[in-house]
């Protein structure tokens, strides 16, 4: 039953139109390692420092994966530590925060609302019950105000700012948040799950040497497998304002302090099948031709968008710089639930997502949220956007 469902899902990613930012197709290889016989060790502890035994070839496995995350992002191994064992983004996020502030500490973030994610310190997750959370967001044109940020940050003085989004279709100006984290003592966090692809295909700015601390996914721009890494600046961790006044260990080195959070802090053994495949990713991630997909991945959201707006669509912040874009859909008289509804039913498959400034609720919101990545790892050109514009249009006008 179990192979039958496998083989049917299969079958049901291959004919529709894949646009969920945050989803995409990884190769025979990545897939290969994923089902490999390392799903079958266990492997706690860090490299070399492990509670099991018959970890050798693990423990070398783990060494070049994190080797390649240096290389991918260039940056030296001298400056920047790194940990490939978490499980998720939602784990890599937890552990930069336990690891950099305390509990009950100021964080400044992008609200959900305005294209933030869950773990950015929403109420309903655990970040926004353990942290005191002040948010900001974009201004009514749907860019970021980074005055405003840095009017915020004065006034509430966070031991942390988190830059980063799930939901922003613009570049982030990660030097810009390094100025406001540095005019407030605070530390900064670049989550960069969504665009990591972009920053290593050289079609967005990297994050490096701003952010203290880098997390992100590895199955979205990145096209691996469902994991995590941090990459944590390997310097004594600074005791930030906004702090609790609890007792912090300054001399710890930061990167240090993550590997603890993760584990033993947050989780147990790593999975050491998804690292493999993370590597595979990674491999494939420094060959010429990912940079040239890179760069097709912004063609395409940038010629997608442009369609849509030609036809009418409600594009928030007029248009795109990276894989996604937001659609406000209610002039035509739609929620994002009933929208996303309707295309999937003709094969399009999206998600629905909140707009700035929404007046309905995340459930069924008034947008939705179309990106190109699995479409551009499929071979869709320009053409291919045009074609998809259209029968978005007329299938959501009908």
């Amino acid at each position: 039953m179990i192979k039958d469902l496998i083989k049917k899902e299969a079958r049901r990613q291959k004919k529709v139109i894949n646009l969920i930012p945050s989803e995409n197709y990884v190769s025979k290889n990545v897939l290969a390692a994923l089902g490999s016989p390392l799903t079958n060790k266990y492997a706690e502890g860090k490299s070399h420092q492990r509670y099991y035994f018959g970890n050798e070839v693990v423990d070398e496995l783990e060494d070049e994966v994190k080797r390649l995350v240096l290389k991918v992002f260039k940056i030296s191994s001298e400056e920047w530590g790194v940990n490939v064992q978490p499980y998720s983004g939602s784990i890599a996020n937890m552990a930069a925060y336990l690891a950099s502030v305390n509990v009950g500490d100021k964080i400044l973030a992008m609200s959900l609302e305005h294209g933030g994610h869950l773990t950015h310190g929403h109420h309903v997750s655990w970040t926004g019950k353990l942290f005191k959370f002040e948010h900001y967001g974009v201004g009514h044109d749907g860019w970021l105000d980074y005055d405003g940020i840095a009017k915020i940050a004065k006034e509430f003085k966070p031991a942390l700012i988190v830059c980063g989004a799930t939901a922003y279709p613009r570049q982030l100006d990660f030097k810009k948040f390094k100025e406001i984290s540095d005019s407030v003592g605070a530390l900064l966090m670049a989550d960069i799950s969504h665009i990591a692809g972009l920053v290593v295909g050289g079609v967005h700015p990297s994050p490096f040497p701003y952010a203290d601390i880098v997390t992100t996914t590895t199955q979205k721009t990145l096209r691996g497998p469902r994991g995590a890494i941090i990459i944590s600046a390997k310097r004594p961790r600074p005791y930030a304002n906004g702090g609790s006044g609890k007792t912090k260990n300054e001399k710890e080195i930061l990167s240090d302090a993550i590997d603890k959070a993760v584990f033993p802090g947050l989780q147990g053994g790593p999975q050491v099948h998804t690292i493999a495949a993370m590597g595979v990713a990674l491999e494939e991630a420094i060959k010429p031709s990912f940079k040239k997909y890179a760069k097709q991945i912004v063609n395409n959201a940038k010629k997608l968008s442009e369609e849509l707006g030609r036809l009418g669509f409600k594009i928030v912040s007029g248009g795109t710089d990276n894989h996604l874009l937001l659609v406000d859909v209610t002039p035509l008289g739609l929620t994002g639930g009933e929208a996303g509804s309707k295309l999937e039913k003709a094969g399009i498959i999206v998600n629905k997502n909140m707009i700035p400034f929404d007046t309905r609720k995340p459930w069924d919101p008034s947008g939705i949220r179309l990106g190109t990545p699995a479409v551009t790892t499929q071979g869709m050109k320009e053409k291919d956007m045009v074609k998809i514009a259209e029968e978005i249009s007329t299938i959501l006008k009908q």
